[in-house]
């Protein structure tokens, strides 16, 4: 296996793992200090649009190699 084919499965697999892991963190946060449905909503919105943000900028990336 090359080297950077482990490199880009690695970083997939553990980038989910981390945003899997911050996702247990915010619902342990939103039931600790009970949150409540929109206060749990708020928080994992959050979390999603830092999520998104990694995801549009690896399209962003390979768009622009792809020049």
């Amino acid at each position: 296996m090359e080297p950077e084919m482990f490199e880009e499965w690695m970083m997939i697999i553990l980038v989910g793992g981390l945003v899997a892991f911050m996702a247990f963190i915010v619902w342990d946060l939103a039931k600790k200090s009970k949150a409540g449905r929109y206060g749990t909503m708020i928080l994992f919105l959050a979390l999603g649009l830092g999520v998104l943000g990694f995801v549009i900028k690896t399209f962003v990336i390979a768009g622009m190699e792809g020049m």
